[in-house]
């Protein structure tokens, strides 16, 4: 999962902004002194950007701050959009001019014209300057998470689409002032989820669509990755500022590749919406361990440091009486897995490896999955209109992950291309996001219930098919 990241910085929009020192964030879960509905109620939240779209954009044009690893990776997914003639990048910005350097000769590859590049590395406002509705269409920021919300906010305010990486913030305060924003400003603010748009995710929720799940019950998913080895890499995430996340914060860390999908599944927002959770953290042993294993004498010394616990369960109920069970675990040696089950009267799947299971009814006694026949002919029937569409394009971006990445960004370029509504609105980014925020303040909180505040305004309740069934 290639997400080497961007930049130093250390204060919201005014100095010190490529400090080291504050990289990681100093945020506390408890800081408000709101109860998330009210915050919410204060706020004045309209809803109004639920299904907004804007003026159609012949050729959108991109600037991009954050050109690591991840940054690179959203470049290349450009390249076929830039030369089909959908998309521009005019600007590129990062802190390190070798990133800037690399990103410059990739896109020579494949664009005439020459992004301007702005380089940090000396101005600790550089950023600011490619947020222009002059001179581009769509920031994408692909950064540490500390500044997502602030470079979105900062972004929207000066007439621009936002697309930021996930999470969209991780503070209740901040995704409240990016929906706030979005509605006032009127810009989409799209949190770039690549897993709402892999091939197995897609095909559960066709079949979903078609009614092969039946009336749905339950849903596991997950982040669990082990990025022992990336947390302690200075230049993987560049100066540690993720592994300073884990010594400052606990709960779920990162709700959305797990979450993102469950929650197209049971149509999160467009007819149900999260009522509450109760979020729990093991102890924890792995990190701390692997700290104090280390070689590096400045690792050794973080080893009692560590606040994340290995394994966070999120617990949350729908209000249509559905359940959920998220995970977050990225400290433990085991195999990836984003879970990917979803159980209902008429099927359930598990995903890593994906299996399905048809219920046949209660005299039915085998108990078992659905063999490779069974379920290639499932596949088949249930593949996504739009993986089905794109497949030719997917074979020639395949790197991004399989193709999600090239799939997200396609919809993303296209939509602002055709001036209809995102796949993925600012609510569904803030959400998802906003779980992770209530799954630390349960934790810190004795592993309480919290509610999940409605944050539009009521729009949740109309019944709505999800966008990604629109063929463009």
């Amino acid at each position: 999962m290639r997400r080497k990241d961007f930049i130093k910085l250390s204060s919201l929009f005014g100095g010190g902004l490529f400090s080291g020192a504050s990289y990681g964030g100093n945020r506390n879960p408890k800081s408000s002194n709101l109860h998330p509905s009210e915050a919410i109620n204060n706020a004045g939240i309209q809803g109004s950007m639920f299904d907004y779209s804007d003026a159609p954009i012949e050729k959108v044009r991109v600037a991009i701050v954050g050109l690591g690893n991840r940054g690179s990776t959203l470049i290349e997914m450009l390249s076929w959009l830039v030369r089909h003639g959908h998309a521009e990048i005019v600007a590129i910005c990062d802190v390190q001019t070798p990133y800037i350097d690399r990103a410059e000769e990739s896109i020579a590859k494949f664009q005439t014209s020459a992004p301007r590049r702005v380089d940090g590395s000396s101005d600790e406002n550089a950023w600011k300057t490619i947020c222009r509705s002059e001179e581009a269409d769509l920031l994408v920021i692909a950064t540490p998470w500390r500044w997502h919300a602030p470079m979105a906010i900062f972004a929207m305010g000066q007439g621009l689409h936002v697309a930021t990486e996930v999470p969209t913030a991780y503070t209740i305060e901040e995704n409240l002032e990016i929906l706030k924003t979005a509605e006032k400003t009127n810009r989409h603010c799209i949190m770039l989820e690549n897993c709402c748009y892999n091939e197995e995710e897609l095909f559960v929720l066709n079949m979903v669509k078609e009614g092969a799940f039946g009336d749905l019950t339950h849903a596991e998913c997950a982040y669990i990755h082990d990025l022992r080895q990336l947390l302690m890499d200075e230049k993987y995430y560049h100066n540690r500022w993720r592994l300073q996340q884990h010594l400052e914060r606990d709960g779920n860390l990162y709700t959305t590749h797990g979450l993102g999908p469950v929650c197209m599944y049971m149509d999160i927002l467009r007819g149900d919406n999260l009522s509450h959770l109760i979020s729990m953290s093991s102890n924890e042993a792995s990190l701390s361990k692997a700290l104090r294993e280390s070689e590096d004498p400045s690792l050794n010394a973080l080893a009692n440091q560590v606040k994340c616990g290995d394994v966070n369960t999120t617990l949350i109920k729908t209000e249509q009486g559905r359940s959920i069970m998220l995970q977050f675990d990225v400290h433990t040696g085991r195999p990836y897995n984003r879970l990917n089950k979803l159980s209902g009267s008429g099927a359930t799947h598990y995903g890593y490896p994906s299996r399905l299971y048809k219920d046949h009814g209660p005299t039915w006694n085998m108990h078992k999955w659905e063999d490779e026949e069974g379920y290639k002919e499932h596949k088949e029937k249930y593949t996504h209109p739009m993986w089905s569409r794109l497949q030719a394009q997917i074979s020639e971006n395949d790197q991004g992950h399989g193709g999600m990445d090239f799939v997200m960004i396609y919809r993303l370029i296209r939509a602002l291309n055709k001036g209809v509504s995102l796949d993925l609105n600012v609510y569904d980014g803030v959400l998802w996001s906003l779980v992770g925020a209530l799954s630390e303040q349960s934790v810190a909180l004795g592993n309480e219930k919290v509610h999940v505040p409605d944050i539009t305004n009521g729009a949740w309740k109309t019944p709505r098919i999800h966008p990604v069934f629109r063929e463009f």
